[in-house]
């Protein structure tokens, strides 16, 4: 039976004199849920995919009850590797330990409109194929925790069409998804959830008042630090820049036909837009 998987106070810098990239984050991820991860570049959406995923420890708090099967796609897929896709996806499955390794890497490159690319050199592959591969060694063993970072970049009309589906099956069998996306392509998804990180922060999008909360409290007794450890350990508190720095107003002027790409991508990245008459 799968569990909610619990960030209790996550903070996360690079370095011990380095900036903090988040703080104190409290989420809690249900299993069959879809979350999709929305912010300016650089806000730390990719770093909070990893803390997820296993691959950085927290540098403070914790992460309790992470799936046992992971699948994650990162937003550059490292083609400098000496194989072809067919015998690097051979080898992902040998390391994960699946037996039928060559039927599920030929259906899934079928369902992506990879199987053409099989018999390629992985350095070979353009940015939206290598993206492909790193779409189906995630899926190689059907995942508990689906953690994907910008996984629309670069796809063809009929894989960029295929992946919600994929996604909706494994959040069906009660699998966790969670994918950062600067296009929106999950804007719409039925029952997903929108987080926004910022300044540090993971909150629910206030533009989807639909979205149940998945924040979990932040002050619970659980989690909440003695006086003493907080003090000593906790990151340092926001300066009035960064939590209140002065907005301005810039005008933008596009195509009407441009208009909804344009604001989506405005959004996506954490800004406010308000669309003239």
């Amino acid at each position: 039976m799968l569990r909610f998987m619990r960030l209790s106070t996550v903070s996360f810098r690079y370095s011990r004199r380095g900036p903090w990239i988040l703080r104190d984050v409290e989420l809690t991820l249900r299993p069959g849920s879809v979350i999709e991860v929305t912010g300016r570049n650089g806000a730390g959406k990719s770093t909070l995919l990893r803390l997820m995923a296993g691959f950085v420890p927290p540098s403070q708090g914790s992460i309790a009850d992470r799936p046992e099967v992971i699948g994650y796609a990162p937003d550059v897929f490292p083609v400098d590797q000496p194989f072809t896709v067919a015998a690097y996806l051979a080898h992902m499955s040998r390391i994960r330990g699946l037996s039928s390794s060559a039927s599920t890497a030929g259906d899934l490159a079928e369902r992506l409109n990879a199987a053409h690319l099989l018999d390629q050199p992985l350095g070979d592959l353009s940015k939206g194929s290598a993206q492909k591969i790193g779409l189906i060694q995630s899926l190689l063993a059907p995942p508990d925790l689906l953690i994907l970072d910008e996984p629309f970049a670069g796809l063809d009309e009929q894989t960029r069409t295929e992946l919600p589906v994929i996604i909706e099956e494994i959040a069906a069998r009660g699998g966790t998804v969670v994918v950062s996306d600067h296009q929106n392509q999950l804007r719409h998804f039925p029952g997903a959830d929108h987080w926004l990180v910022a300044n540090g922060d993971v909150t629910v999008d206030a533009r989807d008042s639909a979205a149940p909360p998945t924040a979990a409290p932040r002050d619970t007794p659980e989690t909440r630090p003695s006086p003493d450890t907080a003090k000593e350990h906790s990151p340092p508190p926001r300066s009035p820049s960064e939590s209140s720095s002065p907005q301005v107003v810039i005008e933008v002027i596009v195509d009407a036909g441009d208009a909804d790409e344009v604001e989506q991508k405005l959004r996506a990245d954490g800004y406010l837009t308000r669309r003239s008459s």
